[in-house]
């Protein structure tokens, strides 16, 4: 297979004890046509910094850009995807680890299904890289189901620009950006296609953006509004009676699959 150069999307902000392992397993990908474009959200630990700077270095792959005040992943993110040069626009965050054939894997099911948007299952693990369960993906998502609720690991997700275009960017909310790119992706090519291999390490941890889940309430609801353009009561409402229920529907999904996944390791 022809490598098509993918880009590779990384926010950083301190977290030196994971950073290098989360670069080094994108660096250590089968599939080698790939440029990794971390956008350093205003760091002040000097050891991430030096990391940065050491693989910046070594691999010209590896392309820093430092920003001069803290603005979030989102927007981090937006400054590493407008630097894009590839056909293909991949996530990783950088306390996170792929599998080494995950852009292999994933770029070759995207040929062979001609989807736009990709995305697979991954393993939750904690601070100490040990396992503590498992996210399958659904085999496919629609835009009326991702209404519903985020079921797309923001670190296995890849798209083809060559078929949506340079035009889709997280929107300006400190969380569930991701999930407001997908939205809008779906929109336009109105189903994505997983692999059920999981294909990354996703690390749970507390203290990240994306731990405190009471604290998301409001985000869910801005994404109602200002992705999809919902009246204050339409989004409440979408948020009460569509999004909860799934939501707790996907957790205890989760809860069974992990606890089988584990037992039987």
């Amino acid at each position: 297979m022809s490598e098509r150069l993918v880009s590779i999307i990384m926010p950083s902000y301190n977290g030196a004890k994971h950073l290098a392992a989360s670069i080094d397993s994108i660096l250590s990908q089968t599939y080698t046509n790939f440029e990794l474009l971390i956008t350093d959200d205003h760091s002040d630990d000097e050891q991430a910094l030096n990391i940065l700077q050491h693989y910046s270095e070594q691999d010209s792959r590896v392309d820093i850009l430092h920003l001069d005040s803290n603005h979030g992943p989102g927007y981090a993110r937006n400054k590493s995807i407008e630097r894009a040069k590839g056909r293909y626009i991949a996530f990783c965050d950088s306390d996170d680890r792929w599998l080494p054939e995950k852009l292999e894997k994933q770029i070759a099911f995207m040929d062979a299904h001609d989807c736009a948007l990709c995305y697979a299952s991954y393993i939750i693990c904690d601070d100490q890289d040990q396992e503590q369960g498992i996210v399958y993906a659904p085999v496919s998502i629609t835009f009326d189901q991702l209404k519903r609720d985020n079921k797309i690991g923001c670190l296995t997700a890849i798209y083809d620009t060559e078929k949506l275009g340079r035009k889709y960017f997280m929107p300006a909310i400190r969380k569930r950006q991701d999930w407001g790119l997908f939205l809008t992706i779906l929109r336009d090519c109105h189903e994505a296609h997983a692999l059920h291999e999981p294909l990354a390490y996703y690390r749970d941890r507390r203290g990240s953006v994306s731990s405190g889940k009471l604290g998301l309430i409001k985000y869910n609801i801005l994404i109602y509004q200002k992705v999809l353009g919902f009246s204050r009561l339409k989004a409440v409402s979408y948020f009460l009676f569509l999004f909860t229920p799934t939501h707790l529907l996907k957790r205890l999904k989760k809860r069974i699959d992990s606890a089988i996944y584990l037992y039987r390791k």
